[in-house]
């Protein structure tokens, strides 16, 4: 195996560049992997140009990526070398108190599930390592392609919890704020768990028109005048039971509050990448006695979520292709999609790297 690996790094806040490191080590439980598609993030661009988990030197991007198992350590069960995988971009301890919890993707403290380009090198290296593999990697199906099998990692997961978070029921009414790719999963995600009436807040018509196909049954867009006035135009006044946060800032939940109705819940898996308090409306609120229920969390890790969200994949329940908008080839290209990520061009839904077929 090789000595010293190239990877796309956080040099410091702001910069990104091309970095040669010492390979990453195999532990008795681990594995190391060779990335065969990855996909930037929003997330990477909150980390480097924003500064959202402090400073980081010379830390390999990337969370976002299914490859091919390279080395297994002597405990790891259930993979070899050569098999195909999904990767989650979030890793937990699972022999951990917080993952007896219930809570697996907060082992070790607040966040500490998330360990690609959060604490240790990510997935834009040409090998990374995963912790506790044969509860952390999953086979990846040969049906689905490596560029869709990537959304897998990240933005289904996400984007799904948004929904679930919220609670969603049959016949609910959702609304969907933000609708970039978690977005428009969490968008899918209500509709498979069977709302009826979802409301996707967005402006960019590709992201509307796959918002459509992914099951909203209504655009709401900002440019058009007040969010919280047009959900409530929608919905003859009574809000919505249900919102999920995929976008936004520190301000967002305010209109959240202002549009759901009391016993709702909102459910957020948005990334505040900047600010220093998130507000709440008194009045609308009900003075903190509303019964509007907030509910946030860091996606859900592992092997068995990513099987199962591979099986809805498989079975052709949920199509991923609409997400991917920019396609591409080679592992050098992982910086230009990286800053298209950034400069987020208007027909921008998700760009991906296909590595290695």
């Amino acid at each position: 195996m090789k000595k010293t690996i190239k990877g796309l790094a956080m040099k410091r806040i702001g910069e990104i560049g091309w970095v040669e490191k010492e390979a990453p080590k195999c532990g008795p439980l681990d594995a190391i992997v060779a990335p065969l598609a990855v996909a930037p993030c929003s997330s990477d661009v909150h980390t480097v140009w924003e500064g959202a988990l402090g400073e980081r030197h010379d830390m390999i991007l990337g969370h976002e990526a299914v490859g091919e198992v390279v080395e297994v350590g002597s405990m790891v069960k259930d993979f070899k070398p050569g098999d195909r995988v999904i990767v989650p971009a979030i890793t937990p301890d699972w022999l951990s108190i917080e993952a007896q919890d219930g809570f697996a993707q907060h082992s070790g403290g607040m966040l500490s599930g998330w360990k690609f380009s959060n604490f240790k090198d990510g997935v834009f290296g040409e090998l990374f390592h995963v912790n506790e593999a044969d509860a952390n990697l999953a086979i990846l199906p040969d049906s689905i392609p490596v560029a869709e099998a990537s959304m897998i990692a990240d933005m289904v997961p996400t984007g799904f919890q948004a929904a679930e978070l919220a609670d969603v029921k049959l016949g609910d009414t959702v609304c969907c704020i933000g609708i970039g790719p978690v977005g428009l999963m969490a968008v899918a995600g209500a509709n498979h768990m069977g709302a009826s009436h979802i409301l996707a807040v967005g402006s960019r018509k590709d992201c509307a028109n796959a918002a459509r196909g992914y099951g909203a049954t209504d655009i709401i867009n900002y440019k058009n005048g007040d969010i919280v006035e047009q959900v409530l135009d929608k919905t003859d006044g009574k809000g919505v039971d249900k919102v999920c946060i995929a976008g936004g800032d520190v301000n967002t939940m305010q209109e959240a509050i202002k549009m759901v109705k009391p016993g709702g819940i909102i459910g957020n898996v948005n990334y505040l990448g900047k600010g220093e308090f998130v507000t709440i409306p008194r009045i609308e609120w009900g003075c903190g006695m509303s019964n509007k229920f907030i509910h946030c969390g860091l996606m859900t890790g592992g092997r068995l979520r990513m099987e199962k969200l591979a099986s809805l994949v498989e079975v052709g329940k949920l199509d991923l292709s609409p997400l991917l908008t920019h396609r591409f080839k080679g592992f050098d290209k992982i910086e230009e999609a990286l800053l298209l990520m950034k400069d987020k061009p208007s027909d921008l839904i998700k760009p991906v790297v296909t590595i290695k077929e």
